[in-house]
């Protein structure tokens, strides 16, 4: 598609976007391109300036990529969505960003992919990745004057490294709500990169648990960890064993798009993740849980041209237009749209926060207190119990 028509339909994810926040309960048409013109920075006149910025002409952009974002529809390939929107938000040139594609395992390389970012002339260097995060830290000590934002993870120093993430756990509960009325079996399958012990995964698996459970207390989730967050071999036969278990609605935390396309091979839903995979799976995808990077990123690049970075920790949700879900297919259940769009009118009015009250894990402890709901710095720190109706596979 060419870049003009992307722009145009950029608008009406804005608009689609404003018109759920207003609460006429339909589901919003996010863009698979992931721009967010609603989501630029304030202007300079707006902004108090506190530093004198970097000319937009001088800005220069380094991304770090676990995979080549040119290879399906997955975690790189979302981001790199996220960077275009951006880059097209702005009005910069593509001789202002720079890729590295590197294993987010070895240090060794990740230093030397952010040494040649900033020899290339880089002053803004996006790690998109949890295992960049160490060496990303020591980098923003050592290059001061070069602006470090490190996405998931958790580490920051207020000053020119600060860590982006958001509240993707909003959208899946919402598919959750999906998958719980789709399901025949009352099997749901679930493949995940990491086990209990990373929040960021955890939060995903319960946030879809507590949204299946609002719907279908029949239901149960069964989890098949691949202990990585790329690879296909293990993604591959991680759904094929939950699928062979009878699971008809499969969904993931993991790169490549293998749970959907054997999903569709085996006749049964999907729930797609990071990006549109109703693309690869027209016949089968319910709905997709996505990013829209350009959300952050449009906005973290916009505040350094202006002066007005802070260093601040980034954390947005639906509301900021960075995590959303796309339409539902045609073909779900009846009656599932209208569940869906009272769900999101209730989570965008803040209502409802999905780890809201007292919550059982499926090792019978309670978790949380009745009339209050799990704080940020749980969610993304401290989650590692699975939600009741949690079932893990060895």
């Amino acid at each position: 598609m060419k870049m003009k028509n992307r722009f145009f339909r950029n608008i009406v994810l804005v608009i689609a976007l404003v018109t759920l926040l207003t609460g006429c309960g339909k589901a919003s048409e996010p863009d698979d391109y992931a721009t967010n013109n609603g989501s630029k920075a304030a202007s300079q006149e707006q902004n108090q300036k506190e530093n004198e910025g970097i000319a937009k002409e001088k800005i220069k952009v380094g991304v770090l990529y676990i995979t080549d974002p040119n290879e399906g529809s997955g975690y790189s390939y979302t981001h790199d969505l996220g960077i275009k929107g951006m880059q097209e938000n702005l009005t910069l040139s593509d001789s202002q960003i720079v890729r590295k594609i590197v294993d987010d395992t070895d240090a060794k390389a990740t230093r030397k992919a952010m040494e040649e970012c900033i020899e290339e002339g880089c002053n803004v260097i996006f790690a998109t990745s949890w295992g960049y995060m160490e060496t990303t830290k020591e980098m923003a000590e050592e290059y001061p004057e070069v602006y470090f934002s490190h996405g998931t993870g958790y580490m920051s120093n207020g000053k020119n490294f600060n860590n982006y993430f958001g509240r993707i756990y909003q959208a899946r509960y919402l598919s959750g709500i999906v998958a719980g009325l789709n399901t025949k079996t009352n099997k749901l399958g679930y493949v995940a990169a990491m086990d209990n012990t990373n929040s960021e995964v955890t939060g995903g698996i319960d946030a879809f648990a507590i949204g299946v459970a609002s719907v279908n207390p029949d239901a149960k989730i069964y989890v098949k960890v691949t202990n990585s967050w790329y690879d296909p071999k293990k993604e591959e036969s991680s759904a094929r064993e939950l699928l062979d278990m009878n699971c008809d609605v499969i969904t993931q935390h993991c790169d490549t798009a293998y749970p959907q396309t054997l999903a569709q091979e085996y006749g049964v839903y999907g729930i797609g993740y990071n990006s549109d995979m109703s693309k690869e799976t027209p016949d089968s995808c319910l709905c997709s849980v996505i990013w829209n990077w350009s959300a952050y990123y449009t906005s973290a690049v916009q505040s350094i041209i202006d002066g007005t970075w802070k260093g601040e920790n980034y954390y947005g949700g639906m509301a900021e237009g960075l995590v959303q879900v796309t339409s539902l297919a045609e073909f779900c259940k009846e009656g599932t749209q209208e569940k869906y769009s009272e769900a999101a009118a209730k989570i965008l009015s803040g209502e409802c926060n999905v780890f809201d009250g007292k919550l059982e894990t499926n090792t019978g402890e309670v978790i949380g207190e009745e009339g209050k709901t799990l704080d940020d710095a749980t969610i993304t720190g401290n989650l590692n119990w699975y939600y009741k109706n949690v079932v893990v596979v060895e």
